[in-house]
This record gives C-alpha cells, structure tokens and sequence, in this order.
C-alpha cells in the first residue's frame, strides 16, 4: 500500500507550483470599450462624429445584424463602437492611429473594422440610393422648376474626384487625374434637395466624365424610356434629348436666360460635392484604405449623407452652399460642335420654355 500514489497529495503539490509561479504576475482585466453614445453630451457627439444621435443609431441598427462582436484579444468590439469608429475616421480624414487610439484598440483591429462596415452598409445601397419611381419623379420635377424654371428636369449629373493612396496594381499611372492625383472619378446624380440618386464610384482618375455616363446603367435607363425627364450636366458632357448642357457662346437672349437658369439649377449637385467633402474629411484628404475597399466606403459615405440630408430636411434646415466645380472646358468646344442632334434638342428646348 505504500507504494501506492497519494493523488490528493500530488494535486496539492501541483497547485503550490502553480501558485509560485504566478505570484508575480497580473491577472487579466478585460474592460468594456467606451460607449460614445453614452459618454458625450449631445453636441460633443456631433462635434466628433459629425451625426447627431439619433442619426446615428438609425446607421447603427442598418447594419446590425450584419456586424457581430469583432473579438480583440478577448475585449469584443461592439457592432456600435464598430460604426462609430467608421464614421469617425471618414469625418476626421486622419491617421489609422489616432482614431484607433481614440477608441480603444489597435491600428489593424481599426483596418478590419473599415472594411466590415463599408461592405454591410454598401449592401444596403438599393435602399437609401435609388432613382424616383414614376410617380415620385413629378414632385422631383417641381421642385427642380420651382428653382429657376426649368421643366421637365429630374437631375443634376457630374463627377468628382476622390484622392486615394497610390494603388497596388499593375499600371497605377492610370489612376493619376489632371491635377496629378491618384483619384477615383466618381459620378454622382442629385435632386433638387441635394440627395444622391445615382452614383457610380469603380472608375479611375484619369476617366473622363463623358465615358462614365456613356457607359453606366442610368443612361441606358434613359435611352430605353424608362425614365421620363432630363438630366442638367456642364460641358464635360454631350447634349441629348436626356441630357441638357449650357450654352457655350450665347448669341441671343433666351440663351442667356437658359444659361442662367441652368447654372442656378445644376448648382445643388455642386453644393451636394462641397457638403460631402466638409462632412467627411477623407473625401477632402485622401481615402488611406486598400483599392478594393475603396468602393464600399463610397458608397457607405454616400448612404449616410443621404440619411443625414434627410435629417436636416426633416428640421427644415437648409444645405450649405459649397461649391465644387470641377467643369472641364478644355474639349468641351470639340464635343460641342460634333453632338448635331444634341444641339438641336437643346435649341428646341429653349426656344419652347426660354423665347420670352
């Protein structure tokens, strides 16, 4: 019997071991990450993020179910921390490092987190980014008339170039704009409120505008007759019977009442690029995120300024007037005098709504 092993003995033993050598060392705590929602006042909250509250949390439920607890080293980011580190670094335009810090966790941890909320949100696109049906684009078009008078005008069309890190791809050159950026060009249809109907955001900077809309969906849309109305663009862009340019040398006085009118109406796409580049800093500055995300995050931009215009249109507030005219005259008198039917569309047009 005394050669038997004493487990108890040897259990105790086992424990003694353990407890030396853990003497000196610091138990794990693991602490909830900040809740800004919770910690800031109101106006802090919008001074940050740029969102009020409730805006906020419509974005964050959008997507919620989409955005499971991100596990960081036994600390789980919150699908709320999630988005409102995205926002955050889309409205601050600043280093990776400074908006993780801010929130509680690593640079790669805030990498992660970009791209999962770009996608989820991105997904939602037909949602909060879609053309008026039929029977909405009445009321588009008289809130486009009630402007400077032009009828039957259901949109204002143009592109903008959104900086963006020099590409890992095989020709990058391709992606350097006429300012000598490397860009994406994207195309952007608004309202008369300013919101987004229409974008595009997969082009390369060196795209000129002309060969977006030639080649996107929207415009097929109108030449198949499935929308009924017209498009106010500058001179980057042919004329059409869809698509209304200014005149380049007015020579009589309904000309320069239609230039006049045009300018006035296709301003609030011109506003809508200024709101979005104040709004989010990244746009301004440069999107710092790999190319195949670049996408998701415009598109997951151009949804929550959809959202946040339709706050301040609920409030009755008025969009600031922030112009960002990126209209490129250099090929415009080419292109002007080869659209034959174009023009003639267009001097019919405003002989019959300009020929006072």
């Amino acid at each position: 019997m005394e050669d038997l092993i004493n487990v108890d003995k040897e259990i105790e033993e086992v424990q003694m071991i353990q407890d030396v050598l853990n003497i000196n060392r610091n138990p794990k705590v693991y602490v909830d990450h900040m809740n800004p929602l919770v910690y800031y006042s109101d106006d802090q909250f919008r001074q940050y993020y740029r969102l009020k509250k409730p805006t906020a949390e419509n974005i964050i439920n959008i997507v919620r179910h989409q955005l499971n607890h991100l596990n960081n080293r036994g600390r789980p980011v919150s699908p709320e921390i999630q988005v409102l580190a995205f926002i955050r670094y889309c409205a601050k335009g600043a280093d990776q490092n400074e908006i993780s810090e801010q929130h509680g966790f690593h640079q790669t941890t805030l990498s992660r987190i970009i791209k999962r909320v770009a996608i989820a949100l991105s997904y939602h696109r037909d949602e909060y980014i879609r053309f008026p049906t039929p029977a909405q684009l009445n009321i588009v078009k008289q809130n486009f008339y009630a402007i400077a008078g032009c009828p039957n005008i259901v949109g204002c069309i143009d592109g903008t170039h959104v900086k963006i890190k020099c590409p890992t791809v095989d020709y990058p050159l391709l992606y350097i704009d006429r300012k000598g950026d490397y860009s994406l060009n994207v195309q952007v249809v608004s309202d008369a409120k300013c919101r987004i109907l229409d974008i595009v955001a997969r082009w390369r900077g060196s795209v000129h505008d002309s060969r977006i809309w030639n080649e996107c969906n929207l415009k097929a849309k109108f030449g198949n007759g499935e929308i009924n109305g017209i498009l106010l663009g500058d001179n980057g862009y042919a004329s059409s019977r869809y698509l209304l340019t200014p005149v380049l040398n007015p020579t009589t006085p309904s000309e320069e009442r239609y230039n006049r009118a045009h300018i006035r109406t296709r301003n609030v796409v011109e506003r809508l690029f200024g709101y979005m580049k104040n709004k989010f800093r990244c746009f301004f500055n440069t999107i710092k995120v790999d190319l195949e995300t670049k996408n998701a995050v415009i598109i997951a931009l151009s949804i929550i300024c959809n959202l946040y215009i339709e706050e301040k249109l609920s409030n009755n507030e008025d969009m600031s007037d922030n112009s960002d005219d990126e209209e490129n005259q250099a090929i415009a008198p080419l292109r002007e005098a080869a659209n034959i039917q174009g023009n003639i569309f267009r001097q019919n047009y405003i002989n019959r709504h300009f020929n006072r």
